[in-house]
């Protein structure tokens, strides 16, 4: 008799979670870093990783916390997951990662979570391993933590264009600065500052042995279409490459024609499709 199962993962199957995980590095890159950054700690990881397994043999994996993501899903585990989800009260802001697994878990348990904020069903995930035949804008560089009050609003407004909701919002104010000036301290937010204003910024904002993936890509309102996000991101990218990891990565909404053209202009590449669930 075959038997299957979910259970947390333990410092016993980190072997097999790398395996997972290295069928896709580009498409895990979130879940890879959590893993490495807190092993099979809840505690640590600062969420439950889940696997499902036949026989004693490890499947599919499934990162459940503030963001819940799938890592090579099958639907028989996605069942299983959707029913081991359903005891508990839905605690995760999102859905992420490849799109027809995010999609379909959240078909098996919309009708005990939904309804969703929004469902975006078809977001290009793209890579590059190489530097941009573009050339690179000189004044973009990575932000001093001096900088960290001119940096946050502009972060603050990129992230509620976004996701719809300021990440300011219910007091959660303090923890938002924290976690932008701990991305400073790391050398991971990156910007062009004129006049002591920020015009063109991204983040790296999670980071593996050899990926990294971009967030946050904003130019300021009053300047968009002057030409500088082709060259930013250039820049970006390889500074990047330099000394953070040696592919990059990022998604974008399908619909955000302008970003996904100034991506295709730097030299990034689909590799894939992810769709993402807000709550």
């Amino acid at each position: 008799m075959t038997r299957t199962g979910v259970r947390a993962i333990t410092g016993d199957d980190l072997g097999a979670v790398r395996l997972l995980i290295d069928r896709d590095p580009v498409a895990h890159c979130f879940v890879d870093s959590r893993v490495r950054a807190g092993g099979a700690d809840p505690w640590r990881l600062g969420a439950d990783v889940w696997g499902y397994f036949v026989d004693g043999t490890l499947h599919s994996l499934l990162h459940s916390g503030a963001n819940t993501v799938p890592v090579e899903t099958t639907p028989a585990a996605r069942a299983s997951f959707a029913d081991r989800l359903r005891t508990f009260p839905r605690r995760c802001s999102s859905f992420v990662g490849p799109a027809s697994e995010v999609l379909d878990l959240w078909r098996l348990l919309e009708p005990a979570w939904g309804p969703a904020r929004e469902v975006r069903s078809n977001q290009p995930l793209l890579s590059m391993s190489a530097d941009s035949p573009l050339p690179a804008d000189p004044s973009v560089r990575r932000v001093d933590i001096t900088e960290l009050d001119i940096l946050l609003p502009a972060c603050i407004d990129m992230f509620t264009s976004e996701v719809g909701v300021s990440p300011v919002a219910g007091g959660a104010g303090a923890g938002y600065r924290a976690r932008i000036a701990e991305l400073i301290r790391s050398g991971r937010a990156f910007a062009r500052v004129d006049g002591g204003r920020v015009v063109f910024k991204a983040e790296v904002g999670t980071v593996t042995e050899g990926v990294c993936q971009i967030q946050g890509v904003w130019v300021a309102p009053e300047l968009r279409g002057r030409g500088l996000a082709e060259p930013g991101m250039a820049a970006i990218v390889g500074l990047a490459r330099e000394s953070i990891a040696p592919v990059v990565s990022l998604y974008v909404n399908d619909f955000n024609t302008a970003a996904r053209k100034t991506y295709a202009a730097v030299g990034f590449e689909q590799v894939g499709t992810f769709a993402t669930v807000l709550f």
